[in-house]
């Protein structure tokens, strides 16, 4: 099992780091993802390096992809190949978890028509024209999806996503 991160700069920076830790514990493989390279620096100042370009990425090669929330959704969703790769994880039905402005991806992506999902309440009404059916929970579990609207959710979210990856792998 392999997990992918997708995210730039001005990324919510728990949203990015509790995924990358709490997966490396259970000994998954995480890489990340950007549009730059070199590192991405989040909204309260923590750096992350950056594996590869979201142009060097295979999808098939992983099982588990993450959005962070923060600013860096915003700039994500105007790139095609964040858009290919999120749509090909929706498609193949892997495991994938996003958490607060995170879902805009999903929603430029065009993945989200009838699945129930929750997100940042500045993104809610978006979503809801996406064809979401929109939840205001501290997580939402729709089948391969775990969303959640914000750091103060970080512990259902986790918690929701390692059920989900433990159901996976098991199948």
């Amino acid at each position: 099992m392999k997990a992918l991160i997708l995210s730039t700069d001005r990324f919510e920076d728990a949203e990015l780091l509790v995924p990358y830790y709490r997966l490396k514990e259970d000994g998954i493989p995480v890489e990340i993802a950007s549009d730059k390279t070199g590192k991405i620096v989040g909204k309260h100042g923590y750096e992350v390096a950056v594996d590869k370009t979201l142009a060097d990425i295979t999808p098939e090669d992983y099982d588990i992809l993450i959005l962070p929330g923060g600013k860096a959704p915003a700039a994500l969703r105007q790139e095609p190949s964040a858009l290919a790769i999120a749509k090909s994880f929706m498609q193949r039905h892997r495991p994938v978890a996003a958490i607060c402005h995170g879902p805009q991806i999903l929603i430029s992506a065009g993945v989200l028509q009838n699945r129930h999902a929750t997100c940042y309440r500045a993104v809610a009404e978006e979503m809801k024209e996406a064809g979401a059916r929109y939840e205001d929970r501290e997580v939402v579990v729709d089948d391969n999806l775990v969303t959640s609207r914000q750091p103060a959710d970080l512990p259902a979210f986790m918690r929701e996503f390692m059920k989900l990856l433990k159901s996976s792998s098991s199948r």
